[in-house]
C-alpha cells in the first residue's frame, strides 16, 4: 500500500455519526433526551472511532416537527439546555478530537420566528417579503401543491389576504431565498456559529429553497387531493444560492458541509458537490431510499414490501461511477427520517440480526464517499414495532394515517398501521440502547417516545464487552477506513455478471497499489458463487470466523485485499 492520497480533504477520510438529541441520553430525568446526555457519552462515540458528530437541531422550537421548525436561530432549545451546556459539550468533543456538525435548516423556519411573526403583521412590514406570500387565485390557493406531511402547502392569512407557502407544516413557512437581505441573514447566523467553533453544516431540505418561476402547478396522482410538490427541487437558483452561501461562509472556514436534496439526479449532484468545492462538500441523495415505495404513487413511501437487491445495487453502483473523480458522494443506510437498516434492508430475526447489520455495514463501508452512522446502527437496533397509532408521535406518520385512511380512504387501517411499522420516521426516534436497565438506560422517567422492547436484549452495555458484536464490527470497518487509502480513492467496480444476481452483491475498489473485492449474500440461505478472489488475496474482515471461499453463507459478507505491483 502506497502512502496517504496527500490530496484527499479531511471529510473525504472521515466517519460520521448522527446524534437525534432528545432520544439519545436524559440527564435531567424529564425522558427527554438533552446536550448533556450528549457529552456523558462522548466518550462512547471515540471509542467508537468516528470524526464527526452531527447533531440534529438543538436550536429554540415550539416542537411541531422535533426542532426542524426553528424559533431562534441562535438559541438553544431549553428542552435540550443552554448555551452553556452547548459550548460545554463542543469543547470535550473538540479535546477528545471529535467534531461538531450543526443541522441547519433555511428552507423553512417557524411561525413563531421572529421574522415571521413580523411577517405576517402587513403586507408592508419590512419582513414581508421574507416568505412567500401570494394573493388568491380565483378564490382558493395560488397552486394546487400539497405539503410533506398531508394537506396543503399554501394557509390563508385573513388579517392581511394572502395565503404564505409551506412545503411542510402550516407552522414551517417556507423562506424567500429570493431576498437578499434574507440571504445575508442567513448567512450571517451560519457564521456566527463558526466562529464559536462548530466544525460545519448538515442542510436541511436545501434543494428546495428556490422554487420554479411562477409556482406552475403540480402532477396530481389518480386519487390525491393535492398536487405533487416535487417540482420545487433543484430549482431555477439554487447553485446560484449556494456558490454565494459557500463565497459568505464556507470559504471563511474549514468545514464539512453536507446538503439534503429531494430529487437530485446524477446532473444535480456533479453541481452540489463538485471537487471545486464551490457549493457543498457531499449530498444525501435519496433513489435509494425510494425502491421499496409503494407502486401506487398516491400512496407514496407507504408500503411494506422489501427492497429488491438487484435494484438496490445498481442504484448504489450508479452513484459510485457517476461521481468518482468530480464529486463525493454520502453513504448510509438509515437517519432520522428512515427506518432501522437492519429492519429494511437486512434481517432483524433473532436468528440473523447480527449477522445482517455486520453484512450492511461491510457493504456501505467500503464505497466510496463519507459514512453516516446513525445512533444504534453501530448496536444493530431494530425497528419500533408499535402497535397501534397512539403509540406514535411522529406529525408525519399520524397525518399520513389520517389522510390515507379516513380521509381518503385508500387504505384500511390495519395495513396502514402494517405501513407504519415498516416505514415510520419513530422507528429511528425510539430511545438509544445503552443498558438492560430501566428505557434502556435512557432516562429513569418515561421517555417522551417509548423504548422499544428488545432493549434487554440488544444494547451498548452488552456489545461493548463482545468482541463479536455490531459495535466491535463497526470498530474495526472505521479503523480499516482510516488505514487503506484504497476505501477512499479507489475506483469502484461492480463484478461483471453479477448486475442481475438477485442474492449477491459483489464489487472492487482499486487503487494504483491495491485492490479490494467485496462479496456480499443478502439472503437467509446458503448460496453458491463464481465470484472469486486473486490467488494472492488475503482476507481482509468477515462476519463469519472462517472462509469457505465459493460458499456463502446467511448475510455472510466478506473482503479481499491484494496488493498490485
Amino acid at each position: 500500500m502506497g502512502e496517504r492520497d496527500s490530496k484527499a480533504q479531511w471529510w473525504q477520510k472521515s466517519v460520521v455519526y448522527q446524534v437525534y438529541p432528545r432520544s439519545f441520553q436524559d440527564s435531567n430525568h424529564d425522558g427527554m433526551g438533552d446536550l448533556n446526555g450528549i457529552t456523558s457519552r462522548l466518550d462512547y462515540i471515540k471509542d467508537l472511532g468516528v470524526d464527526v458528530i452531527w447533531l440534529n437541531p438543538v436550536y429554540a422550537s415550539p416542537g411541531v416537527d422535533n426542532g426542524y421548525d426553528i424559533s431562534d436561530y441562535q438559541a438553544i432549545n431549553p428542552e435540550l439546555g443552554s448555551m452553556a451546556d452547548f459550548e460545554r459539550l463542543l469543547t470535550k468533543a473538540h479535546q477528545l478530537g471529535l467534531k461538531i456538525m450543526m443541522d441547519l435548516v433555511v428552507n423553512h423556519t417557524s411561525d413563531q420566528h421572529n421574522w415571521f411573526v413580523e411577517s405576517r403583521k402587513s403586507v408592508k412590514n419590512p419582513h414581508r417579503d421574507y416568505y412567500i406570500w401570494r394573493d388568491p387565485v380565483d378564490g382558493h390557493a395560488p397552486n394546487n401543491w400539497g405539503a410533506a406531511f398531508s394537506g396543503p402547502a399554501w394557509t390563508y392569512d385573513e388579517a392581511t389576504k394572502q395565503y404564505y407557502l409551506h412545503l411542510f407544516a402550516p407552522e414551517q413557512p417556507d423562506l424567500n431565498w429570493e431576498n437578499t437581505e434574507m440571504r445575508q441573514s442567513v448567512y450571517d447566523m451560519m457564521n456566527w456559529w463558526s466562529d464559536r467553533g462548530v466544525d460545519g453544516f448538515r442542510m436541511d431540505v436545501i434543494s428546495l429553497i428556490s422554487k420554479p418561476a411562477g409556482l406552475p402547478d403540480g402532477p396530481k396522482s389518480d386519487g390525491a387531493m393535492y398536487g405533487n410538490s416535487g417540482l420545487v427541487s433543484n430549482g431555477p437558483h439554487v447553485h446560484e444560492y449556494l456558490k454565494e452561501m459557500n463565497q459568505q461562509v464556507m470559504k471563511k472556514h474549514d468545514l464539512i458541509t453536507v446538503g439534503e436534496t429531494p430529487g437530485v439526479d446524477i446532473e444535480n449532484a456533479l453541481k452540489y458537490s463538485n471537487l471545486n468545492s464551490d457549493e457543498l462538500n457531499m449530498v444525501f441523495q435519496f433513489e435509494h431510499m425510494g425502491l421499496d415505495s409503494n407502486a401506487n404513487p398516491a400512496l407514496g413511501k407507504w408500503d411494506s414490501r422489501k427492497t429488491n437487491l438487484v435494484d438496490l445495487k445498481n442504484n448504489l453502483t450508479k452513484w459510485q461511477v457517476g461521481l468518482h473523480g468530480k464529486a463525493w458522494n454520502s453513504l448510509y443506510w438509515n437517519n432520522h427520517d428512515q427506518p432501522r437498516a437492519v429492519s429494511r434492508f437486512g434481517n432483524d430475526s433473532e436468528t440473523y440480526r447480527v449477522r445482517s447489520a455486520k453484512m450492511l455495514a461491510l457493504v456501505l463501508h467500503m464505497l466510496q464517499g463519507t459514512p453516516y452512522i446513525y445512533e444504534g446502527e453501530e448496536l444493530g437496533m431494530t425497528n419500533a414495532n408499535f402497535k397501534s397509532l397512539s403509540d406514535y408521535r411522529d406529525l408525519e406518520s399520524i397525518n399520513a394515517y389520517h389522510e390515507l385512511v379516513d380521509d381518503e380512504k385508500l387504505v384500511d387501517g390495519d395495513t396502514m398501521l402494517a405501513y407504519l411499522r415498516v416505514h415510520s420516521r419513530d422507528n429511528a426516534r425510539t430511545p438509544m440502547q445503552w443498558s438492560a436497565e430501566a428505557n434502556g438506560g435512557f432516562s429513569d422517567h418515561e421517555p417522551w417516545l417509548a423504548a422499544n422492547s428488545n432493549y434487554k436484549e440488544i444494547n451498548a452495555a452488552a456489545e461493548l464487552n463482545d468482541d463479536h458484536s455490531v459495535f466491535a464490527f463497526y470498530k474495526e470497518l472505521i479503523r480499516l477506513r482510516h488505514t487503506l487509502d484504497v476505501i477512499t480513492d479507489g475506483r469502484y467496480e461492480q463484478v461483471s455478471g453479477t448486475e442481475q444476481n438477485e442474492s449477491v452483491y459483489a464489487y472492487t475498489r482499486t487503487n494504483a497499489q491495491q485492490s479490494l473485492l467485496v462479496v456480499a449474500n443478502y439472503t437467509d440461505q446458503i448460496i453458491q458463487t463464481e465470484v472469486k478472489p486473486d490467488s494472492n488475496s488475503n482476507l481482509l474482515i468477515s462476519n463469519y470466523d472462517d472462509d469457505r471461499g465459493s460458499e456463502l453463507r446467511p448475510f455472510e459478507a466478506k473482503v479481499y485485499s491484494s496488493i498490485i505491483g
